[in-house]
């Protein structure tokens, strides 16, 4: 797909992450699903992403469901590809042992083959109830790049051909690898989770020029890297990066949240628009469960956020860049 074809998707601003419907860390309901996107909707949001990770198929099943009965040409549906679903008969009885709480009937099995890939596509489209994906991403592809960037990104572009999938790319939680498929291969798009965010900018180092220059749509999720920036008054438990955030990152958080009230805007208002900012983000992907997941997410890509703050914002956060990397040298 050429960037102009890509341009053409009705790629919104925010997008609805469908982890949570596939039940992560606690179970959600199929009402507040439908009830969530029913609300994303009416609010102008068009694009809506899962992946078959996510409670083992679950979230797709639910987000085909929710999106049955709207016109398929008005929205953006995104998946990932590179995790196989397998029986699992040992597992029967047990639950998922990867943070959703859904039965272990079946397992994750890594497969970047030129089948394998296929062979998740279409399981998608079957779980989905739909004839087409418009995104379909490589799945974390962190320790397979040999497969990935070859048999799994090619089966991806046959997809492509064929218009079983409209733009192909991969999505990940680091910068290095997708600035390497941006150069190497025929790509899209990159969804990049957590890597560009008001504290955390690893991506503007490489990733996001390679972006602007060979004209892939980048979609940044994890805007609040783990947590650590989704409240306008930062805990001391705050999580970063999954695990517990260190206290450097805290105070910095805690600093710019104090910035942030002094414009009448709150922490997570700027972490949700900060990465819009960037000429390559065409969307920002926000987690939902629920109705109030997705009318906060609305207000935070709303509010309005005066210039000088972000030139303070951004002067902080070099400022806590500079202290870090001196700190481990």
């Amino acid at each position: 797909m050429t960037a102009t074809r890509l341009s053409r998707l009705p790629l919104t601003p925010l997008g609805v992450g469908g982890a949570q419907f596939g039940n992560l860390f606690r179970e959600t309901t199929d009402e507040e699903t439908v009830a969530a996107v029913d609300a994303a909707w009416e609010r102008g949001i068009r694009y809506f992403d899962t992946a078959p990770h996510y409670g083992l198929g679950l979230s797709e099943r639910r987000m085909g469901a929710a999106l049955r009965n709207r016109p398929r040409d008005e929205y953006v549906l995104s998946t990932k590809a590179g995790r196989l679903l397998v029986d699992n008969p040992t597992g029967r009885g047990e639950l998922d042992d990867d943070g959703f709480i859904v039965p272990a009937a079946t397992k994750r099995v890594w497969d970047f083959s030129r089948d394998g890939i296929r062979r998740s596509i279409d399981e998608s489209l079957e779980r989905l109830g739909v004839d087409r994906i418009d995104i379909a991403y490589l799945h974390d592809p962190d320790q397979h790049w040999e497969s990935a960037s070859t048999t799994g990104i090619e089966a991806l572009r046959e997809l492509r051909d064929e218009g079983v999938v409209g733009a192909i790319g991969v999505g990940m939680n680091q910068a290095e690898m997708p600035a390497a498929f941006i150069r190497q291969c025929d790509i899209d798009v990159v969804m990049i989770a957590g890597r560009y965010t008001l504290l955390d900018r690893t991506a503007e180092r490489e990733l996001l020029p390679l972006a602007l220059e060979h004209d892939v749509a980048v979609v940044a999720a994890g805007v609040y890297n783990s947590g650590l920036l989704s409240s306008a008054v930062v805990p001391e438990d705050a999580r970063f990066n999954y695990a517990q955030a260190p206290q450097a990152l805290i105070d910095g958080a805690r600093d710019m949240a104090d910035l942030c009230r002094e414009y009448g805007v709150t922490l997570p208002d700027a972490a949700v628009q900060f990465a819009l900012r960037h000429p390559a983000v065409r969307s920002v992907v926000l987690g939902a469960r629920t109705v109030d997941h997705i009318v906060s997410g609305v207000d935070r890509v709303e509010a309005e956020i005066p210039g000088e703050l972000w030139e303070r914002l951004d002067a902080r956060a070099a400022a806590l860049a500079a202290a870090t990397e001196a700190a481990e040298r």
